[in-house]
């Protein structure tokens, strides 16, 4: 039987696709190491030399910070390093 996959993008595709103005979903690994899900959101400020970008809740306009090695999936697709 085969098993399902689901489709990879580079860590740099993603990064191109969060710079852009559409929203996104992200899942994202905590330091705890718990999963938090991240709907429809956009990316207002990158720091690339932290690693971190803001960003923010379209519906609610909560801000939030992310490091970017902590993003593991995108719109559904799993991002690799």
């Amino acid at each position: 039987m085969k098993r399902a996959t689901l489709p990879y993008i580079h860590i740099t595709t993603a990064k191109h696709l969060l710079a852009g103005p559409d929203p996104v979903n992200l899942s994202v690994w905590k330091k705890d190491g718990s999963i938090v899900e991240y709907e429809n959101v956009i990316s207002i400020s990158y720091d690339f030399y932290k690693g971190t970008r803001h960003i923010k809740f379209l519906r609610s306009g909560e801000i939030r910070l992310v490091r970017d090695v902590c993003i593991f999936r995108l719109n559904g697709m799993v991002v690799i390093m």
